[in-house]
């Protein structure tokens, strides 16, 4: 067995644990679980931390359950929130779900012979058909308000400056989490629940619950929130979240997210969001830290991190497209980018637009005239003559050239540059 609380403590991974759990692992292989709210069809990159705790789990050689929230997704959970959230129908839910488990495939191991695989778990499943009054004779005698009131979920909520107050349905969350620990303890031998900081009060209520009722102990583990060095919230840009689907943040786009963060961030991230051993990370750090303007730690964190993710075709791409923009990229590899990744790369340049019945037309037209990329045709010209046009990255050195539909990009655009650094798009209707 595989020290796996010693493993995330290296790691930077573990803000509270509970007394004897990381003895109680070392006795031989066991069962622990991470929920997940389905709130959307996709997960994001705010969850990732979570899901590298179940990971790092199965490697040590312990059986890892995802929890998916069908029930409690419908309540919400208060914790961090400063208002109650919308509540989310049963087939939206379903659909979450689905998708989720999809993407936590490439994460974990649902499908081998393994006797740790994972298993996805929904609290929906347990939940459906326990009665109000059943629930509320069963488990509800168990926990006091009083317990219930003093959490710092709610506390918060109740001191904060919101007139909504907290709902009853809100109040009920942590009875329900607690709940489903308790089913999970019984029913599939999860000694161990973890999650992030803030759910440390459900997650403990889970912990009393099974104290109480069945006289067992459980255990409890919560990882850091994850920070930015500055203190900005991790994971968001002024675009909003960065998403694990590919259809809502592109490959590329995840790609240059952990190309861009800080030195400090990039090696307290590496420890956390990587499989790379104790050994390689050292070795890494003391590299960058010999050259960092060559951002040696930042590259070596989004190439594992978007393959893990993304996989390696996709790695590879975003590290063409990287190059698009400052370096010597060929004509070949901007039109192997797809639609989407295009307008990342060159989102912001100027753009122009252009009735498809105009083509074919002569360069010095299309540049000088048709659009604004150069002011006249006569610079147009000079600078085609000085081999400082391109169109598709490809140098124009003929000011007599046609410019037609070949030329289209995705069916729709041209890329026109001037000298080594402006870009312009060409959309053509």
């Amino acid at each position: 067995m595989k020290n796996f609380v010693e493993e995330l403590r290296w790691r930077g991974m573990i803000q509270d644990i509970m007394p004897g759990t990381e003895e109680k692992l070392m006795e031989g292989p066991a069962g622990a679980y991470v929920g997940i709210d389905p709130t959307a069809d996709s997960l994001h990159i705010g969850h990732l931390v979570s899901i590298m705790i179940l990971k790092h789990f199965q490697a040590c050689g312990h059986k890892p359950f995802a929890l998916v929230g069908g029930a409690t997704g419908m309540i919400g959970d208060p914790s961090m929130k400063s208002q109650e959230r919308n509540l989310l129908d049963e087939q939206t839910l379903a659909h979450n779900v689905a998708c989720i488990k999809t993407q936590l495939s490439r994460f974990l191991d649902f499908d081998s012979d393994a006797p740790n695989k994972a298993e996805l778990v929904n609290n929906y499943d347990w939940m459906k058909d326990y009665t109000f009054i059943d629930f509320t004779r069963d488990i509800g005698k168990h926990i006091t308000v009083n317990y219930m009131m003093a959490k710092d979920s709610v506390k918060k909520r109740l001191s904060s400056e919101s007139r909504e107050g907290m709902s009853f349905t809100e109040f009920t969350y942590q009875l329900l989490q607690g709940y489903d620990y308790l089913y999970l303890y019984e029913h599939k031998g999860c000694l161990l629940q973890m999650g992030g900081a803030d759910q440390w009060g459900n997650i403990t209520t889970g912990s009393e619950l099974i104290r109480r009722i069945l006289g067992k102990e459980a255990y409890a583990l919560t990882c850091p929130l994850i920070t930015k060095a500055d203190g900005g919230k991790f994971g968001k840009t002024e675009k909003g979240n960065i998403w694990l689907d590919p259809a809502r943040t592109s490959p590329y786009q995840f790609y240059q997210f952990w190309l861009n963060v800080s030195d400090a961030d990039a090696e307290r991230y590496i420890k956390i969001f990587t499989m790379l051993s104790r050994e390689e990370i050292e070795d890494a750090v003391a590299r960058h830290a010999e050259a960092p303007h060559l951002r040696q730690l930042q590259k070596l964190l989004a190439k594992e991190v978007t393959i893990m993710v993304h996989g390696e075709e996709e790695y590879e791409r975003a590290v063409a497209a990287s190059g698009m923009l400052f370096g010597n990229a060929t004509s070949d590899a901007l039109k192997s980018l797809d639609e989407k990744t295009f307008l990342d790369v060159f989102e912001g340049v100027p753009t122009y637009t252009v009735a498809r019945d105009r083509l074919p037309m002569n360069v010095l037209d299309l540049l000088g005239a048709e659009t604004e990329v150069f002011p006249s045709k006569g610079e147009c010209r000079k600078m085609i003559q000085g081999g400082g046009v391109s169109i598709d990255k490809e140098k124009v050195t003929d000011i007599n050239a046609m410019v037609g539909e070949e030329s289209l990009l995705n069916g729709k655009y041209i890329l026109a540059q001037r000298g080594k650094k402006n870009y312009y798009i060409i959309k053509v209707e």
